[in-house]
């Protein structure tokens, strides 16, 4: 026998205003963000639409206000990246987890390869997002001065090198977490303290070099110096060259926890005890860097609380609000490593 029973019809609007006895527009500016609504009236509206099952047309929303209701995460790296570097996910988990208390999904999106930015590019140009997350530039990337030139708003994980006056950003102090761990190397007594750093077109990479720098002054050795690329391999190699170059060496600030990593394997292959012989310190405090043997000293990226600010800042930013910059401490943490 086959059924007569109609389909549930959607609950719109109108059936929430009249199940919480206010207008069709409280309504709307309820939904919209609650805008000049009593706080009564924001309480009656939110119980009705518990009640009676309503949900956004997120569709016909967009029609209207011209917006996707969507955020792009873009990271301008290889794939693999994303799944070697924990910093990563950690800033994805924490976007994703700003933007659902919103009811706003997030797009991952990856722009590593010359094709993969020409996609990336077209789509975010056509509207497909409100704006993007964007991780990991380095300085020259066209993608940033695509995103500039179309006008799309962006926050950046990190200074914007180069558009600092016109992309807002999210950044740990990463000059000033340097120089902190320089100085606690050379507060333990170390006296010939080498540095590992990032990529020299990113900021983290300069940066942090330069707290390095600052901190040592005149005891500046260029020999003591190797440049990575925030990969386990890189660490392990430049830590390779160091040891060729400088095997007096007693201590090594890596700029990041994945190529720490690397950098202690390669002692131990060379028969260098850590702390003992070579004291090392990280930068990133992601959750790698105490699972290490032995357990890494590091400077602490707030990393959730970054992605977070830079959800806020970038919805500041889609709703007409210039943009801003915020700077975070980097807290040290010491274990065993140095």
């Amino acid at each position: 026998m086959e059924s007569t029973a109609q389909p549930r019809r959607r609950p719109t609007i109108r059936d929430v205003a009249a199940a919480a006895g206010v207008s069709r527009g409280t309504v709307s500016r309820v939904i919209n963000g609650g805008h000049w609504v009593s706080p009564e009236a924001l309480a009656a509206v939110e119980e009705a639409i518990r009640t009676t099952g309503y949900s956004t047309n997120q569709h016909a929303r967009s029609l209207v206000t011209g917006r996707s209701n969507s955020v792009a995460f873009l990271l301008t790296e290889p794939q693999h990246l994303l799944f070697e570097d924990p910093t990563y996910s950690i800033l994805l988990r924490g976007a994703a987890q700003a933007l659902a208390s919103r009811g706003m999904p997030l797009l991952l999106m990856v722009a590593g390869t010359a094709d993969e930015r020409k996609q990336v590019l077209g789509y975010v140009g056509a509207g497909h997002v409100d704006g993007v997350l964007l991780i990991s530039s380095h300085a020259g990337d066209p993608v940033l001065g695509a995103l500039v030139k179309q006008q799309i708003p962006t926050i950046s994980c990190g200074t914007p090198l180069g558009f600092e006056s016109e992309i807002g950003y999210v950044a740990a102090d990463d000059r000033g977490g340097g120089a902190r761990m320089t100085r606690h190397l050379l507060d333990s007594g170390r006296t010939r303290v080498a540095t590992i750093t990032g990529p020299m077109d990113t900021p983290g990479g300069r940066q942090r070099l330069e707290g390095y720098r600052t901190e040592l002054g005149d005891r500046f050795d260029a020999q003591l110096v190797a440049h990575g690329d925030y990969t386990r391999a890189g660490g392990a190699a430049a830590m390779r060259e160091l040891l060729e170059r400088r095997p007096d060496l007693d201590a090594v600030f890596v700029a990041s926890d994945l190529m720490a990593a690397g950098a202690m394997q390669v002692l131990r292959e060379q028969g260098r005890t850590v702390p003992d012989d070579v004291a090392v310190g990280g930068f990133d405090d992601s959750g790698l860097a105490a699972t290490l043997d032995p357990a890494l000293t590091t400077m602490h990226q707030p990393l959730e609380r970054i992605a977070h600010e830079m959800v806020r800042l970038l919805l500041e930013v889609v709703e007409g609000s210039d943009p801003a910059a915020i700077t975070l401490q980097t807290p040290l943490v010491v274990r065993a490593s140095a």
